[in-house]
């Protein structure tokens, strides 16, 4: 009987590889990645069950590679494993689609049961917020204060990790006229006037650490 295929993916290697351990005996740990594009590319490559993912990552964070893979219609199940309590992380990518929420140091049961539920169909989010959670998520506009687009999600990030318009441009394939459009797209949607504030705003919402 074949086992789910699971992918990994941190930014910190040593919590990548020591899920290796503890989802061996029930699923198949196919590979560990890095980043979110790493983990795009991997996931197009070896087709998961489910991915277990970081919030934040370099590059792209789990969440946008999440909104991506959907854009593509995977089928793939997602389970945060994250460091991050913050109840605004959380509903964000359940909104996008995810399966699972688990703090990272929740009883790593937990991240099993998560897995488990993700294949069933159904959702698991770490006791601790799940009452929090829940609340923001019935709140109208709960889900999100300002939504961003894919593509603005992703400059912003590589605006915080300190690349130019120029560097940004080369990554994604567009002109630095384009990004810096989107740049000043992105500070009218989320209302701040400098680049500091903009910095500022991807560490709230995950996309850079803190």
């Amino acid at each position: 009987m074949r086992r789910p295929r699971i992918l990994a993916a941190d930014d910190h290697r040593i919590v990548a590889e020591g899920l290796r351990s503890l989802l061996e005996p029930e699923f198949e740990l196919v590979g560990t990645v890095g980043d979110g594009r790493a983990l795009v590319e991997e996931h197009d490559r070896l087709h998961p069950d489910v991915v277990v993912a970081d919030v934040t990552m370099p590059l792209l964070n789990g969440v946008q590679a999440m909104r991506r893979l959907r854009e593509q219609h995977s089928p793939a199940k997602f389970v945060f494993l994250t460091m991050h309590p913050d109840v605004d992380y959380a509903v964000e990518a359940l909104d996008a689609g995810a399966s699972g929420y688990v703090l990272k140091h929740s009883a790593p049961e937990e991240l099993v049961t998560a897995v488990r539920e993700a294949l069933a169909g159904r959702t698991y989010i770490t006791p601790r917020i799940a009452g929090a959670v829940l609340e923001a998520m019935r709140r109208p506009g709960g889900a999100s204060a300002a939504r961003l687009t894919s593509r603005q999600a992703e400059v912003l990030q590589l605006l915080a990790e300190g690349r130019s318009a120029k560097e940004i441009a080369a990554q994604l394939d567009l002109s630095p006229r384009t990004v810096e459009s989107h740049k000043y797209a992105i500070m009218e949607a989320l209302g701040v006037k400098t680049s500091a504030e903009l910095v500022r705003e991807a560490v709230k919402r995950g996309l850079v650490p803190d």
